[in-house]
């Protein structure tokens, strides 16, 4: 089980973390090395948990402030988890919604980050040789995070560019039937609401539809919410809508929601910008499933430390509303100045209002409309560009030539060389196509951005064409570092 191939890590996705792994960018030491845009993370609001971390320093119990906690927190075992940190994510939860919904903190299940919290889920609600199906384009660890272990099926439901990527009934009909033809049992559905990769948000109308089709089914939906406030552009037609409401709004319509089928799965990761303390949760309106998820949960519990530093901040509740508007404001601003950088050079991408990254459309750079004409171009700005961006084949997605691009894991600066890097790419290829020699000297260059020089005659790869890996056998994998 531990050794078998569906665990992911040799695939493109992770491929790109190898090469930033092996020379990762920096300012003055590696200033032509490689940028990671292909991981989504959220630190544009580091500093403002720094800050209340320095204005409470009892919230930790490695504080002489908070030291005489230490006994009653380093004894802590149980597997519920602190009463205090399951409250205090329940009213985060409704915070982050905007106070739209209330959650029952005797609902809520600890799990290691979402990765365990997905897995856990999975293990309650199906057996081996199970399907889920799973709207594509879609998070490329699902592969492994619901069917590593579980030796569950994920089945893809096509989406492509016609509908804007969105999930439409008789895609699910098409893949459900699919499914259930070749003899396969359909346990659930899994979407991710805002979506990644396409930073979008499922509209009620469409939600509602989701939970109707489950519903009708008897099969089990579960809703990754974990960027849920990270809602950037909220307006009537992107707000994001949880499967809370769906649930409040039509539980007394038997035909139309089955509370019993509807669990969420949720971690502080992306809105918080947490991932390295590993704090996920299920919320599951169904009790068996709680009861099940409980002890489930002694493999993946959250550190009681952790739970005791994070009940105090989520319970501060004017420093969650400030940090939630700020959090919200910079990542629209990082946001804006990205697509912005990107249009000026003839790049789209699609439009998004959530998330840590966009949906990039470079259809129009393929040499050829197919799978190995992505990849050839993936490699080319991989081991040229010197950027990791992330395939669209990672993420099953059925047109090739998109690619997810995070913008939040980076500096200001670091994103202007990544911008940088891409106008001279895109100068360079048209330049190329009309036998033009062009030497790109961005005007205005940093000190440390002198020597910052890019070729794109040649593209350098192994005999077998893939990007090379560290040089040691067991590089440090990126799947063992935060779920993005």
């Amino acid at each position: 089980m531990a050794t078998n191939e569906r665990h992911g890590e040799n695939s493109p996705y992770f491929d790109g973390w190898k090469a930033y792994d092996a020379y990762p960018f920096h300012p003055t030491d590696r200033p032509d090395g490689v940028i990671q845009m292909g991981l989504a993370e959220n630190q544009l609001c580091v500093d403002l948990i720094r800050d209340w971390i320095e204005k409470n320093p009892q919230a930790s119990i490695c504080t002489p402030e908070g030291l005489h906690m230490f006994k009653d927190v380093a004894l802590f075992q149980d597997y519920h988890g602190l009463p205090r940190f399951r409250q205090a994510v329940a009213k985060f939860m409704e915070r982050g919604r905007g106070n739209k919904v209330r959650f029952d903190p005797e609902r809520i299940v600890m799990g290691g980050g979402a990765t365990g919290a997905n897995e856990l889920i999975t293990f309650c609600l199906a057996d081996e040789g199970d399907a889920f199906l799973v709207p594509s384009p879609y998070y490329p660890a699902f592969d492994r995070d619901l069917g590593w272990r579980t030796k569950v099926q994920i089945i893809p439901v096509h989406c492509n560019s016609s509908t804007n990527f969105q999930i439409t009934r008789p895609a699910l009909e098409t893949a459900y039937d699919q499914a259930t033809r070749t003899g396969s049992t359909v346990k659930g559905l899994v979407i991710a609401n805002p979506s990644n990769p396409l930073g979008t948000c499922l509209d009620r109308t469409t939600l509602e539809s989701l939970v109707a089709f489950a519903t009708e089914k008897r099969i089990h939906l579960v809703a990754d919410e974990i960027y849920a406030a990270t809602v950037f552009h909220p307006t009537t037609s992107t707000q994001f809508v949880s499967v809370a409401e769906v649930v409040r709004d039509n539980a007394a319509d038997p035909a139309r929601c089955d509370p019993d089928l509807i669990h969420i799965v949720y971690s502080l990761s992306k809105d918080m910008g947490l991932p390295g303390l590993r704090a996920g949760v299920v919320y599951s309106y169904n009790d068996a499933v709680v009861r099940c998820g409980r002890r489930m949960s002694s493999f993946g519990l959250v550190s009681s430390q952790t739970q005791h530093l994070l009940a105090a901040m989520l319970s501060d509740e004017d420093f969650v509303g400030r940090f939630l508007l700020e959090s919200s404001r910079r990542l629209g601003e990082r946001h804006g100045r990205f697509v912005t950088g990107l249009d000026r050079v003839g790049i789209r991408c699609l439009e998004s209002c959530a998330g840590l990254f966009v949906w990039m459309d470079l259809r129009h750079l393929l040499k050829e409309a197919s799978y190995e004409g992505e990849l050839a171009l993936w490699r080319v700005i991989v081991n040229e560009v010197k950027l990791n961006v992330s395939p669209g084949v990672s993420f099953h997605c059925v047109e090739p030539g998109w690619f997810r691009v995070c913008f939040a894991n980076m500096d200001e600066g670091t994103m202007e060389v990544a911008l940088q890097r891409i106008r001279a790419f895109i100068q360079g290829k048209a330049a190329a196509e009309n036998n033009v020699v062009v030497v790109m000297k961005p005007p205005g260059k940093k000190r440390w951005q002198k020597d910052l020089r890019l070729s794109f005659k040649t593209v350098r790869r192994s005999e077998e064409g893939h990007v090379s890996s560290p040089h040691s056998p067991m590089p440090r994998s990126p799947l063992l570092w935060a779920r993005n």
